[in-house]
């Protein structure tokens, strides 16, 4: 049961090098101590199977520690999104009953005696919470059980799809930023400790200097963020020769730019598509189907109902969180509605054709236009509001708010993205602010604000 193989990798790991941190270098021997210690710790405040831990933690030895041993313990992991607005992490903490782990609390842990595991976890029970922005506008928890997390992928070489053998092959040292307990992260982290190699902290990851600074071999890395890194290297090339791979999160990438970026940065670029819901659904390695997002592997199973897909994976979510009618929306009979259109061609690859949802996806992060246009409607001076995305090379893709004043008054433009942060948190506030006089009619009469002008 999950996270016995992980715990497994530590324990036959020895004094091999698992965690870089600056000038500290921590063994796997190391690490399982810190995990033990830290899960002797939440096991005396009472924390076990059913409690929620939700984890608020910086990027080194401790939070990787953290979050396994919250795991060991068998309790309802959920790592708290950064960027949330205080009203959305109250929200958050009440609806899942969750004690908060901050650093001070897990260096706290850490002083328990070191006790042998015994793995907590019961495979109904959900293991984790992985948030993405919610469509009322406070987040979305997809529940993960513990039976899901132990038929993943990541920590089981016999498991691995083609694609991610040879991304395995590259993982000798990678970056690590952000958060730990992130979806993305944390599977690659895992990834990266049963192909043998080291995990290495980034403060603050700053492409390309932070490759190089590191010598490292692989990352995360969004749309927006390899846009610019390209542009870097373009203009003021670095020592990237450590390099070995990149994995595209978050956005679709587009052929050209994905054409662009091996002819900059080499062949390095695996990219793919995956959801918060399903995890990685397909996966391409460097140069091969550039119109494509890769093969599935044989175990995700897929399914088109009017051009949208229908996924089916061993580790996908089972649920949302106390969200039981978008979940009966989204998780159906056993296959998650991706809310996505796609082929699969007769070459086995699938393509990705559009969305079927409103959404926007800002560095890597899904920010649904709904409560956005709400909160701009809700100031005195905007009669409607409107909002699209649209690509962007710095964020992937980018808020673009479109407003018709009431009558008689001007909308303040800084005044409403502050709004919208107040409500919604930053990742939710708009690029660009524009008031109009009206929005275009589609011929249906409905309001169709895709064919507004470009700001």
């Amino acid at each position: 049961m999950w996270p016995a193989p992980v715990l497994e990798l530590l324990a036959e790991g020895g004094d091999r090098p698992v965690f870089e941190d600056g000038d500290r270098v921590v063994t796997a021997a190391e690490m399982l101590s810190l995990v033990r210690r830290i899960a002797t710790g939440l096991r005396q405040h009472g924390l076990g199977p059913g409690r929620g831990v939700a984890l608020r933690l910086s990027v080194d030895a401790h939070a990787f520690a953290a979050t396994i041993a919250a795991f060991a313990v068998g309790a309802r992991v959920s790592g708290m999104p950064s960027g949330l607005a205080p009203g959305q992490l109250s929200h958050l903490l009440e609806r899942d009953d969750a004690v908060l782990l901050d650093d001070a609390a897990v260096r706290s842990l850490s002083g328990f005696p070191e006790k042998p595991i015994d793995v907590g976890g019961r495979p109904g029970d959900v293991a984790r919470i992985i948030y993405t922005s919610g469509s009322t506008g406070n987040p979305k928890g997809c529940a993960q059980t513990y039976a899901a997390m132990s038929a993943a992928w990541a920590a089981h070489p016999d498991r691995w799809p083609p694609a991610v053998a040879e991304l395995a092959r590259r993982l000798d040292r990678y970056l690590v930023f952000g958060s730990l307990s992130s979806q993305v992260m944390l599977e690659y982290g895992i990834l990266t400790l049963a192909a043998g190699g080291t995990l290495v902290a980034a403060h603050p990851p700053a492409f390309p200097g932070t490759i190089a600074e590191h010598r490292a071999t692989a990352s995360v890395i969004t749309v927006g963020k390899l846009h610019q890194l390209v542009r870097a290297q373009r203009a003021n090339p670095v020592d990237l020769s450590s390099l070995r791979a990149l994995m595209v999160s978050g956005s679709p990438l587009e052929p050209g730019r994905l054409r662009e970026a091996l002819d900059v940065l080499g062949p390095v670029i695996f990219h793919g598509y995956g959801q918060t819901e399903t995890g990685m659904i397909s996966m391409a390695m460097p140069g091969e189907r550039l119109d494509s997002v890769g093969r599935p592997p044989p175990v995700t199973s897929l399914r088109f109902q009017d051009g949208e897909l229908y996924v089916r994976t061993p580790a996908q979510a089972s649920f949302y969180w106390q969200d039981p009618e978008e979940s009966a929306r989204v998780f159906v009979d056993g296959w998650v509605r991706t809310r996505d259109l796609a082929t699969l061609g007769d070459d086995g690859y699938l393509r990705l054709l559009g969305r079927a949802r409103d959404v926007i996806i800002v560095q890597a992060t899904l920010v649904y236009a709904g409560p956005i246009e709400r909160a701009l409607a809700a100031d005195p001076a905007v009669a409607e509001a409107y909002v699209i995305g649209r690509p962007d090379d710095e964020t992937g893709e980018a808020i673009h708010a479109y407003v018709v004043p009431v009558t008689g008054r001007t909308p303040d433009a800084a005044a409403l993205r502050s709004r919208v942060a107040a409500h919604l948190g930053p990742s939710s506030v708009p690029k660009t602010v524009t008031v109009i006089d009206h929005v275009p009619l589609a011929p249906s009469g409905k309001p169709d604000k895709y064919a507004l002008p470009a700001t």
